[in-house]
């Protein structure tokens, strides 16, 4: 076989491998697609409607799938809703979930705050859908906020203690700081009417966010002995 010929079966069998890979990848990127367009569609319908009146064919709708394919992904409407608030807890908590003793406890909760109130700003209906639960007394998450929620906490301010025997802040409640800063920075979502209101204004911008993200930091990193960093000041 010449080196041309060689050259064209490599070339030939890279191009056959590139597209199998390519197939191959084709329907994860699918599935993936679907999920997040059902869950967009889901979290609009849920914080217009509340759960009880909320319809899958409604989420289909507002997707653009047939209901037959939300069902696929999702067997009822409750799978819907868990799947849901899965996703809001974990945009909400990423930061805090990989935390170690070993981290800065300035660098990781400044960060745990300005990232909180970014999605105050870019994902106001799912602090509101959230919210809207918790008022309700927890009809469809009970269970969840009583042993995931709990579990997550309790593992977070297990950290957060240990930083305060280490001598890396001041003695404050663990658990009542997670919850100060969850309270503190989904207040801009969920009072969004009143806050506007308050100061005059029609509408947020981005500036806003940074400054009140800014206040937070500074008012809870003080109050825990700690200095803000110098990236978040």
């Amino acid at each position: 076989m010449t080196s041309r010929a060689r050259s064209d079966v490599a070339r030939k069998s890279r191009t056959q491998n590139s597209d199998a890979a390519s197939s191959a990848a084709r329907p994860g990127r699918i599935r993936e697609r679907n999920r997040e367009q059902i869950l967009a569609a889901a979290e609009q319908e849920f914080a217009q409607n509340g759960f009880g009146a909320t319809k899958v064919q409604k989420i289909a709708d507002r997707a653009g799938l047939p209901k037959s394919n939300v069902l696929y992904y999702f067997s009822n409407k409750k799978r819907i809703y868990y799947a849901l608030m899965d996703s809001i807890m974990g945009r909400w908590n990423d930061v805090l979930s990989k935390v170690t003793p070993e981290d800065d406890p300035a660098v990781t909760l400044a960060g745990f705050i300005h990232t909180k109130m970014e999605l105050s700003r870019t994902h106001p209906l799912a602090s509101r859908l959230f919210a809207l639960e918790i008022i309700q007394g927890a009809p469809v998450l009970k269970e969840y906020l009583s042993t995931t929620m709990r579990d997550w906490v309790r593992e977070r301010a297990d950290v957060i203690q240990q930083w305060i025997d280490a001598g890396k802040m001041a003695r404050v409640d663990p658990v009542q700081l997670i919850l100060l800063i969850w309270s503190s920075t989904q207040h801009y979502a969920d009072f969004q009417v009143q806050i506007l209101a308050i100061e005059d204004k029609e509408q947020y911008n981005e500036n806003d966010f940074l400054q009140a993200a800014e206040f937070l930091t500074s008012v809870i990193l003080r109050g825990c002995g700690l200095e803000v960093p110098v990236s978040s000041a």
